[in-house]
């Protein structure tokens, strides 16, 4: 957008002038002993203590509650490679959301480069700032390395956003669908549009959840992924090796032939004759943004639940039910990383917010909930320590 298009009397453009987010003391700077406690030379006496025992960063700095919003700019909601400063409008977002529902400062750091190698050592470099990573809007397949090697090297959580976030509220909002509809995941047939981070990432965690993935089918932008697929390399040969046991071929419409449910995170359009195709009683989670793969209205003319990314349908799929809340109870935990455990922990933790009220327009809690972090905070940290990654 050049600057020729920017409409000064905009809300929009009137809420970003200056951007959205500011650091602010803690602590009062009124007199000469503030000063002297604060910053030189009581400060002095704090970095030796911590030289001396690193561990004593996490009681006297700020690194206990903050968060690095890590971006390379390459897919930006649903702009693409758009570029690190015209990402950071959207982690500036992030990190006030951060702010507003689990008490958590961020700070955005948006990276002038798309390399896997350099991405890893800037944020291994930056890593004593903060008490955790929250990846955000890389594109595939680099974010799964960037995230692996991350999440080895770093003794803190390292948690890519558009993956598991997307992935655990999916599976939240399906749990609640299934029990309205008096079904079990077990039973269900599951097609997901789409392979890159986020499909990968909801096939996994529907998996972990107690979705059969042999009743799994995954469809990229060529189709049906199964074993005899030619050409299948990292995650999308190990998705053939996970899913699609009866060896289906062909395209979205065959992947939903009597499906149960139907999970979109591609972008792609799909026909109302493949919807059609599913078995009664269905499930539709259509999440592209800002057009849903199947128009809801659409989809409500062939099954039972649907559900998109977007605040003005029913039953919001949004990534704010879960990230809050993961890091916040991480962080009560100090958990070392975070484990598929955790992950379905908070899924669960999500959906009991609303199971004493489920309907067809209300399988998640709304975005505002404010009963969601803290549910989900106190069982991620209780799952921490089940896991033994917890060290509190």
């Amino acid at each position: 957008m050049s600057s020729s298009t920017v409409d000064p009397a905009d809300p929009v453009f009137q809420l970003h002038r200056g951007g959205k987010m500011a650091v602010v003391s803690t602590v009062p700077l009124a007199s000469r002993d503030d000063l002297s406690l604060a910053y030189t030379p009581g400060v002095a006496r704090v970095c030796e203590a911590i030289a001396a025992d690193p561990t004593l960063a996490h009681d006297y700095t700020w690194a206990s509650r903050t968060v690095a919003v890590v971006t390379d700019g390459s897919a930006v909601l649903g702009l693409g490679n758009i570029g690190p400063r015209a990402a950071l409008p959207v982690m500036e977002g992030k990190a006030v959301l951060f702010k507003q529902f689990g008490g958590l400062d961020a700070v955005p750091v948006c990276l002038d480069t798309q390399d896997v190698d350099e991405i890893v050592a800037v944020v291994k470099a930056l890593a004593p700032s903060f008490g955790g990573i929250n990846l955000e809007d890389i594109s595939a397949p680099r974010c799964f390395e960037v995230e692996r090697r991350l999440d080895q090297a770093l003794d803190i959580p390292v948690f890519h956003d558009d993956q598991h976030g997307t992935a655990i509220v999916v599976l939240a909002a399906l749990r609640n669908a299934a029990t309205l509809l008096d079904r079990k995941l077990g039973d269900l047939r599951v097609a997901v549009s789409g392979a890159g981070a986020a499909g990968v990432a909801v096939t996994r965690m529907l998996v972990a959840g107690g979705i059969d993935p042999e009743r799994v089918v995954v469809c990229d932008s060529r189709g049906i992924i199964s074993r005899q697929r030619a050409g299948l390399i990292g995650t999308k040969a190990e998705l053939a090796d996970l899913t699609n046991a009866d060896g289906r071929r062909g395209d979205i419409t065959e992947a939903l032939r009597d499906a149960d449910v139907l999970i979109g995170v591609s972008g792609g359009q799909i026909p109302e004759r493949a919807v059609a195709g599913m078995a009664p009683g269905g499930i539709v989670f259509a999440l592209a943004n800002p057009t849903p793969e199947v128009h809801p209205e659409t989809a409500a003319r062939h099954v039972a639940v649907v559900a998109t990314g977007r605040s003005d349908y029913p039953n919001q799929i949004n990534n704010v039910l879960a990230f809050p809340g993961v890091f916040r109870g991480a962080f009560q935990a100090r958990a070392t990383r975070i484990t598929d455990g955790m992950k379905v922990a908070a899924a669960d933790a999500i959906a009991s917010v609303v199971a004493e009220t489920l309907t067809p327009e209300a399988i998640v809690p709304s975005p505002l909930d404010p009963r969601v972090a803290p549910a989900v905070a106190d069982a991620v940290a209780e799952a921490a320590r089940r896991d033994g990654v917890a060290r509190a």
